[in-house]
């Protein structure tokens, strides 16, 4: 989510492995990978059969998903949580002197079970879930909150860790080692190792409610979302919609006994996709106002009141730890430091970005006045008339495009092709693997020598019961430590096409493939000992910089040439359409460089408050916000309102929403040094995977830049690339 947003949302890694409030480092401690089996500890004859009890027999120890029920979580948590604590209770009470190997690196064997179990059961909480999972993690959210701080607040360890850490100098350790070291003292103290018994007590009840807060937002999130789809009574409303498209929606209907119907569903962000061919206004503007009101017009699943007891007790417990405000407490462990910073890059890039959203607005407003409309431009005719102004600049519509975007063309010709050429890298598909749900695809991966690699696994298409948006996440952590290959996952929301009919892709959703698949590079290239560090575990605003260079590839010629051809006649895209292509880079990044700050100064005014001021009126506040930022244009809304939000309360991105722009920087700086440096090749390729791909958090991120760029990157490509350096083009 990883997620991205370059362009649309994402989320990575284990999800909400313990609890949305937890801070990483809790996270991360709480569920260190090991291949100890449950049964060393105490696991009853009853649980010998819960597949999670066993590493997995399968390649790579992929899940058993075909043996997996809903039935084998709840004992798995419970057994899980009972394991690690014995281990914990042992490493902090070990009556031997502290070293690295019997603290540090048993806490990093610890929790086997429980790695196990969260992995798989977080990843198809997002990706699969029913009622039953999700009652079970309404039940899980404080448990695990409360495991985690039974943790990371046990005196006895963190004094073990700190005589280490105070030690650490001339301890010897290599650099992987000692970096580990600090990250544990690190994590620890963030977590309130140095609160006092009472403070930590507050802190205790505060992570339990925060956990069950985010929990009760992320599902108020998916059924609302389920709720609010728009019912069309007749066809004829929805011209403009592909004969496949208006097909899906009457077999939505259909399976919600709405025969004769036809059936919108409700994406996650605030635009929607139809509302770029709707040809009825009145219906692009219901479809428009189901998913701005969401979360937020009464109902059970209104997250008004939610936000503002999570915004709350995260001030709060950002003033415990000793910070000014959440947003503080969680800069501070990013590569951005300070929210003074945070604060800069947003409202340095507001102006420029609004005043090319208005240029643009006022090229639409031409034609709706030469069309003799009789209206002005709002939200729901944005992505309509940026279709017909970019049909009048460039004698070029999306739709032209989609017939030479076939799902698995773009993915084999055009992501596995790009990886191949520039890393070495091969895919096999492997149907003998079992899965969740039977369009999930399987890949084993090999190096250019022909070694294994990893496993990657792919879920392309939109469920009712499968959240928003784009994201990658991890099965199996990378580890060198315990012997183990990584498993890694994307998981997308493109519309599933009618049977017999082929999945053809919108250029945004190309650019998700090759995004997310940068997102799953970077977990299987890792190449650390210890799994703190495995794969996509470095600063959230660094995470996405990885992806965001790999799309770079989708519209590199070599690339684009290769996959982009014509699905029923396989003849390559013309020239000309390639050229508009790229020609229109540029085209329509005042609205998405608007709608994306808006949602990101949303995320940071809500975590910039103390205790004393959040507000008593959730939107009165969020329309207040985006008016003293300068972003409140009613023709570009925010990419996310508050109460449908999930990156900043249920997602992992919480004061984080920046981090896209922030990693933009790094990547469009990246993007000049492959220009530079030829393009597509495999030296360009394995100098990238070796200095900072394979890295992981091994070593400080900035660091692993400078190494790779040989300096500091220059925020100009950026500028150029938004559009945002002055000369309005």
């Amino acid at each position: 989510m990883k997620s991205t947003f370059s362009t649309v949302a994402t989320g990575l890694g284990l999800g909400l492995v313990l609890a949305a409030n937890c801070s990483a480092a809790q996270t991360k401690a709480a569920v260190k990978t090991d291949a100890v089996a449950a049964q060393k500890a105490g696991a009853t004859p009853a649980t010998d059969i819960n597949p999670f009890f066993a590493v997995s027999p399968l390649p790579y120890h992929m899940p058993q998903f075909d043996k997996i029920t809903d039935a084998h979580y709840a004992p798995a948590f419970a057994e899980g949580m009972r394991i690690q604590m014995t281990e914990v209770q042992a490493i902090a009470n070990n009556p031997k002197p502290a070293t690295f190997d019997n603290t540090i690196v048993a806490m990093e064997r610890s929790g086997a079970l429980l790695t196990r179990v969260s992995n798989v059961f977080f990843n198809l909480a997002g990706t699969n879930t029913d009622d039953q999972m999700e009652a079970i993690e309404r039940d899980l959210a404080p448990k695990l909150a409360a495991h985690s701080d039974a943790i990371m607040l046990n005196e006895k360890l963190f004094k073990r860790i700190k005589s280490l850490y105070d030690k650490r100098a001339v301890s010897g350790l290599d650099a992987e080692s000692k970096h580990l070291l600090e990250r544990y003292y690190t994590d620890f103290v963030r977590a309130g190792a140095n609160l006092s018994a009472a403070d930590k007590d507050k802190l205790k009840a505060m992570n339990g409610e925060l956990a069950a807060l985010a929990t009760t937002f992320s599902q108020n999130v998916l059924k609302e979302a389920n709720a609010a789809a728009v019912i069309v009574d007749t066809r004829a409303e929805l011209d403009g919609l592909s004969d496949e498209a208006i097909k899906a929606a009457a077999d939505a209907a259909k399976a919600r006994g709405l025969d004769g119907k036809y059936l919108i569903a409700i994406k996650n962000t605030t635009g929607q996709p139809f509302e770029a061919d709707l040809t009825n206004r009145a219906l692009r503007k219901r479809l428009y106002e189901a998913s701005v009101s969401r979360g937020s017009h009464g109902g059970e699943f209104d997250n008004r009141i939610v936000v503002q007891k999570l915004a709350k007790l995260r001030a709060e417990r950002a003033a415990l730890l000793g910070y000014a405000n959440y947003s503080a407490y969680a800069a501070e462990d990013e590569t951005v430091k300070t929210t003074g910073a945070i604060n800069q890059l947003l409202s340095e890039l507001a102006v420029p970005a609004v005043a090319n959203a208005k240029r643009e607005a006022a090229a639409m407003q031409e034609i709706v006045d030469a069309e003799k409309g009789g209206f002005k431009i709002a939200a729901y005719d944005w992505s309509f008339y940026t279709e017909k102004v970019r049909k009048a600049k460039y004698n070029f519509d999306e739709s032209q495009l989609r017939p030479y975007f076939e799902l698995n063309s773009v993915l084999k010709n055009g992501v596995f092709f790009a990886a191949n050429k520039l890393y070495g890298i091969s895919f096999k598909e492997r149907k003998d693997l079992p899965v969740y749900n039977p369009d999930v695809r399987t890949f084993e991966v090999f190096n250019a020598d022909g070694k294994p690699l990893a496993l990657f696994i792919i879920d392309f298409y939109a469920r009712s019961n499968k959240r928003g948006g784009a994201w990658m996440n991890e099965y199996v952590n990378q580890s060198k430590l315990l012997g183990y290959k990584p498993v890694v996952a994307n998981q997308h929301n493109i519309p599933k096409p009618p049977p017999g009919q082929p999945t053809l892709l919108t250029f945004d959703e190309v650019n998700t493939l090759f995004h997310e698949f940068g997102h799953a590079l970077h977990g299987m290239f890792s190449d650390v000992r210890y799994p703190r560090f495995a794969g996509t575990n470095v600063p959230r605003d660094f995470v996405e910089y990885p992806s965001q260079v790999n799309e770079m590839w989708a519209v590199w010629p070599e690339v684009l040439a290769n996959y982009a051809k014509h699905y029923q006649t396989g003849a390559a895209m013309p020239k000309q359409l390639l050229d508009k292509v790229m020609a229109t880079k540029k085209f329509n990044q005042g609205f998405m460089t608007t709608e994306y700050l808006a949602a990101a100064l949303l995320d940071q005014s809500w975590h910039q408050l103390t205790p004393s001021q959040i507000p008593a009126d959730t939107l009165a506040f969020e329309a207040d916000a985006l008016k003293k930022a300068g972003v409140d244009y009613d023709a570009v809304p925010p990419r996310y309102r508050t109460t449908y939000f999930s990156h900043s309360f249920s997602g992992g991105y919480s004061a984080g929403y920046y981090a896209y722009l922030w990693s933009e920087k790094l990547d469009a700086d990246t993007v000049e040094w492959f220009k530079e440096k030829g393009g597509l090749t495999r030296k360009n390729g394995d100098w990238f995977r070796a200095q900072l791909l394979s890295r992981g958090g091994s070593a400080d991120a900035m660091t692993l830049f400078r190494t790779f760029r040989g300096r500091d990157a220059d925020i100009h490509a950026l500028l150029n690339r938004r559009g945002l350096n002055g000369d309005g083009k």
